[in-house]
């Protein structure tokens, strides 16, 4: 059974948190998810929660993904850009297949929103672990 985005009004309560995908970053982070669409266009929302100096790896949206910045100190880098810090209420688009990766910074923990729609049941695309922050 496929996921599929609720068609009536759906409150979701706190508390349904899960240990991030394995491998997904450098340390397993806190994911609760908040919809859950896998038809094409559909939207999956999640609030995750890292530790500090927790990264993901590299990775692509097929249609892009909003992250938004709930509190914490993070940081964020696409592929040949520099490195941004990032402070609650910022917001990031990130393209269609642009090459991203974001974090917690070693000094604080950072909690985020995100937002991304499916393309052939995916919303993410897990590359390689990030070398350097730098």
């Amino acid at each position: 059974m496929t996921a599929s985005n609720p068609k009536t009004m759906t409150v979701r309560r706190p508390g349904k948190a899960v240990h991030s995908p394995e491998g997904a970053a450098t340390a397993p982070f806190w994911v609760e998810m908040l919809l859950e669409g896998s038809a094409d266009g559909e939207n999956t929302a999640m609030r995750a929660t890292l530790d500090p100096g927790t990264i993901t790896r590299w990775h692509t949206h097929p249609r892009g993904q909003l992250l938004y910045v709930l509190s914490g100190h993070g940081l964020t880098q696409n592929e040949g850009g520099p490195i941004e810090s990032l402070r609650a209420g910022d917001a990031v688009w990130f393209a269609p297949g642009e090459r991203h990766w974001h974090g917690a910074s070693d000094d604080s923990p950072f909690s985020y929103l995100s937002i991304q729609a499916s393309e052939n049941g995916s919303v993410v695309e897990w590359l390689h672990q990030v070398e350097r922050r730098s």
